[in-house]
């Protein structure tokens, strides 16, 4: 890792993004490059390696849907970003060469290129780092790959250990389609020397395009090292061209993270039955079950488990909590108001739902068909079935009956509902708002409360139970 530092401290790094593509075989409105994988637009894969890498700056080369494309990345990137973000326009697309001649005019002639695609999200950073040490500020650098069956493909052609060429598939003599090394359309290459070079590119070739791989005879004509960096991971220079492809590569992405868990000690019921769609910080003896999709910024406490078909976004889940199967867990970002916590031991669901703002304390019951919107749960307290709580403070030990919910709206604004420690709400009740439940009191089933309680007392709000003997029920004419 050492050397890489280095290389970056001579020379600095700038990106250049290939996503001008239109996709026809994805069959879509939506330009290919935004399509997700694990809950992100390929291309933001791709920027994100780049800022793993440390970028100076990175140009994205858009065409098809630009406007789209352009829009999506710079609302996600935002203005936090370590690197200068450019956008550069191909228009028409006459080949990979005419794509990266669109950034010569933001590309600085201190710095080293690395040359990505925006549809060919999953290559690591560590074998770009491998790569652009092998490029050592001088050289042409190439990321290839060994195929048993190398057809569409840049064959790589040898003299010996040195690169001579690429050869494209469709001006390949049968003897150069033999070759099993391909090129994966990564580079890494000195600025200066990658413009001078695309000036000299035509397009006479089978395609009539201006292909980025005839730089390489430029290279070797120049006298300049040509060297490969190969790579034997097929899933890090796998491109997305159509829906069957990108669902290949979302389940390798998925195999990839369900294996980092395990090796952490996190046990999975099956691997190949988790989604990962965000990050996912997990304590010791974390168990999950199948079929579990997690989002945003998700953490697990030790011991923590969770049931067969949860789908859980933005979130902190304490230690030894449980969440039942079927749960709904939609929180904002962690820190923030909206953020969902679900405290040590808390036992929630099955068919739960904790939406932005639910914050559960140690020993939390939130039971089947229970919905917690902007509200916090002290200690013990219950809510075990058929109910909801919205803009809600509710204190420990709180018993919160079947069926009865806050009425926190008023068609205009939110009010918040107070229920105080060891109050006991019995079923069917509504909580108008605003609203204060004074500590140890009880609420009778069925009762509408629209002002404040005192401490310890028992509230009954319903109307007179009435019964008329002998009634009958309406009859429809014969």
């Amino acid at each position: 890792m050492t050397g890489t530092l280095d290389i970056f401290s001579v020379k600095p790094l700038d990106v250049v993004i290939m996503a001008a593509g239109k996709g026809t075989r994805m069959k879509s409105k939506l330009p290919k490059v935004l399509h997700q994988l694990a809950g992100r637009a390929l291309l933001q894969h791709v920027v994100d390696t780049a800022a793993e890498l440390q970028a100076r700056q990175v140009t994205v080369i858009t065409g098809h849907g630009a406007i789209e494309v352009e829009a999506a990345l710079a609302v996600n990137t935002g203005a936090t970003s370590q690197f200068d973000l450019n956008f550069v326009r191909q228009e028409p697309q006459l080949g990979t060469g005419h794509a990266v001649q669109q950034a010569v005019p933001v590309l600085r002639d201190d710095g080293v290129v690395v040359v990505l695609s925006g549809d060919v999200p999953l290559t690591q950073a560590d074998t770009l780092q491998q790569l652009i040490a092998a490029c050592a500020g001088t050289k042409l650098a190439l990321l290839t790959i060994d195929f048993a069956d190398p057809n569409g493909y840049g064959r790589i052609v040898r003299e010996g250990d040195t690169v001579k060429a690429i050869v494209e598939q469709k001006d390949a003599t049968p003897e150069q389609r033999r070759i099993t090394e391909v090129y994966s359309g990564i580079m890494a290459v000195p600025a200066v020397l990658l413009k001078q070079w695309l000036t000299r590119l035509d397009n006479q070739n089978a395609q009539g395009e201006y292909y980025l791989t005839d730089i390489v005879k430029f290279a070797v004509a120049d006298g300049l090292p040509v060297v490969a960096h190969k790579i034997a991971d097929a899933v890090q220079v796998a491109g997305v061209n159509s829906p069957v492809q990108l669902a290949e590569l979302e389940r390798a992405y998925q195999k990839r993270i369900a294996l980092q868990l395990m090796e952490q000690g996190v046990r999975l019921a099956d691997p190949a039955r988790l989604d990962v769609r965000g990050s996912l910080q997990c304590g010791q003896d974390v168990s999950i079950d199948v079929n579990c999709v997690f989002e945003g910024q998700v953490s697990l406490g030790e011991g923590a488990r969770v049931g067969a078909n949860c789908v859980i976004r933005d979130a902190v889940i304490g230690a030894g909590a449980v969440i039942h199967p079927f749960t709904h867990i939609e929180g904002g970002k962690p820190g923030g108001k909206d953020a969902v916590e679900v405290g040590a031991g808390a036992l929630i669901g099955p068919f739960a739902r904790l939406r932005p703002g639910a914050k559960l304390g140690a020993e939390v019951h939130i039971g089947n068909f229970v919905e917690v919107k902007n509200s916090t749960l002290a200690k013990g307290a219950k809510a075990n079935h058929l109910a909801y709580l919205g803009d809600a403070t509710v204190g420990e030990r709180v018993n919160y009956g079947a069926g009865s919910i806050t009425a926190n709206y008023d068609g205009a604004y939110k009010h918040r509902t107070v229920i105080e420690a060891d109050v006991h709400i019995g079923s069917n009740c509504v909580l108008v708002a605003p609203v204060t439940i004074g500590a140890g009191g009880t609420v009778g089933g069925g009762s509408t409360v629209t002002k404040d309680t005192a401490p310890l007392a028992l509230t009954v709000a319903r109307a007179r139970q009435i019964s008329i003997a002998n009634w009958k029920r309406p009859q429809k004419a014969k």
